[in-house]
């Protein structure tokens, strides 16, 4: 069974590393472990990605030793035990904005007597049935990674609560979402966001919960861990290709 590497170094208090990704070619998966990425994040949210483009991207970051996330489009069970049955190491979901969306959230991450997701051994996660049935589902329980997005006002309100939810390993602030929330669409770096962004990461530490976000430098990046943040989802494949070729061009021409 692929280690959980994820998992084991948030909960060392480590500091992660990953870009999203909505390339389906495996070879990206594989370059950004050779690179030396903690993990990758499979984008079903956004962009042109399937369930099947998903399960052999999640080989690949297997195959090079980190741990595949795969963001789901909603916070519906349906696309959750679908990304945990091809075998994601980690699951992120948008748009939690209360205690009972965390919640539902949890509890169809895991089997009982933690959750209520859906059976089923004949998947990949499971080694196609291979796996005896007891050690399965203890490593299911055991080993995921649970990201919800806190990526609006609403959430922010009700973050006391959601903080109190068992069974979420990480929140993820959504800086894009989050600013157009506050009526400051795309100003990342806006006073206003950044102060929110802080009372968000001090009320997580005093509850020993893992915060992430989304960063599109590495002075950003860099002053975010200084933050506090352990969760460092750094900009997105296309976009770190194209700002290479653009980067050559400009050499050269």
């Amino acid at each position: 069974m692929a280690h959980y590497k994820l998992l084991e170094k948030l909960l060392k208090r480590e500091v992660v590393l990953g870009p999203f990704c909505k390339l389906s070619d495996p070879a990206i998966y594989e370059l950004i472990g050779l690179a030396g990425f903690d993990y990758a994040i499979i984008d079903l949210e956004h962009g042109p990605l399937t369930y099947e483009s998903a399960q052999n991207a999640i080989r690949a970051c297997e195959l090079v030793g980190i741990s595949p996330v795969v963001r789901v489009p909603t916070n519906e069970e349906h696309y959750i035990l679908r990304a945990l049955d091809i075998g994601a190491h980690g699951i992120q979901v948008p748009e939690i904005n209360t205690k009972e969306q965390a919640e539902k959230l949890a509890q169809a991450c895991r089997y009982y007597p933690k959750g209520n997701r859906g059976v089923c051994r004949f998947v990949r996660a499971a080694q196609y049935s291979r796996m005896p049935k007891d050690e399965y589902f203890k490593f299911a329980n055991e080993n995921l990674t649970v990201i919800a997005h806190l990526e609006g006002v609403e959430g922010v309100n009700n973050l006391d609560d959601i903080l109190e939810v068992e069974g979420i390993d990480v929140l993820f602030i959504g800086p894009y979402d989050l600013s157009q929330s506050m009526g400051i669409p795309g100003q990342v770096d806006h006073p206003d966001l950044v102060a929110k962004m802080l009372s968000i990461v001090k009320k997580a530490e005093e509850k020993n919960k893992v915060i992430g976000t989304f960063v599109e430098t590495p002075e950003a990046a860099k002053e975010w861990i200084r933050r506090g943040v352990g969760y460092i989802s750094y900009s997105v494949d296309v976009g770190l290709i194209l700002d290479k070729l653009v980067s050559v061009v400009k050499a050269v021409l």
